[in-house]
């Protein structure tokens, strides 16, 4: 089928990229694993270089997480889902900072993996549980805690009409910026603020001192 899901599946386990090809496969609609390897190198070759979605282990053999490689492919404007046994919220800011569309442990399973590789390859992200805590920041205050790189992302878009121009100015690509939009309206929803239009985010923004009616 010509509009077929693909995927490239990087993981140092063979266990894990057997069990992750049979949940893509069985999902609807299928998702079909074109590459599969313990080294990053499967996502830029043959097949997998043009896979929808790279799902991506953090630590391929050794405890350093491999961030750089997680970089070079959302620069190169990769669909990435983070697939990791770590559960740590620091790590799965850094990832969602560098591009990654979504951040999920291993502990979550099919039941996450799935509907996120399928956002993914839509070039949306994707909320599991464990990283809703992780997106709302400190739920004990009224605002949500914005990166800076989405506040940056956020005021440039206010000041702009073309999401390309944000690109083109962060020196960053029209998904990531439409990531980090995403990431903010699921950071004021959790908190009961849901801001779904770019209107509504402006007054959220102006409500929380992000930004003056003077920098508009």
């Amino acid at each position: 089928m010509a509009d077929e899901l693909s995927a490239v599946v990087v993981d140092d386990h063979p266990a894990v990229r057997a069990g992750v090809g049979y949940w893509l496969a069985s999902g609807v609609p299928p998702v079909r694993v074109v590459a599969e390897g313990e080294d990053v190198r499967v996502a830029w070759l043959d097949e997998g270089a043009d896979a929808d979605v790279v799902i991506l282990d953090l630590h391929l053999g050794g405890p350093t997480p491999v961030l750089g490689d997680l970089r070079r492919l959302v620069e190169a404007g990769r669909r990435v889902v983070v697939y990791s046994m770590r559960a740590d919220d620091e790590i799965a800011l850094q990832c969602l900072e560098l591009g990654a569309l979504c951040y999920l442990t291993k502990a979550e399973g099919a039941e996450h993996l799935v509907p996120a590789t399928h956002a993914a390859a839509q070039g949306r992200p994707y909320t599991p549980p464990s990283l809703a805590g992780a997106l709302a920041g400190d739920r004990s205050e009224a605002r949500p805690a914005l990166s800076a790189r989405e506040a940056e992302v956020l005021v440039e878009w206010f000041q702009s009409e073309s999401k390309d121009f944000v690109a083109r100015r962060l020196g960053i690509s029209v998904s990531t910026v439409n990531s980090h939009l995403e990431r903010i309206r699921i950071k004021y929803a959790l908190i009961g603020r849901e801001a779904p239009t770019k209107a509504a985010l402006v007054a959220r923004a102006i409500q929380d001192g992000l930004v003056g009616v003077d920098d508009l």
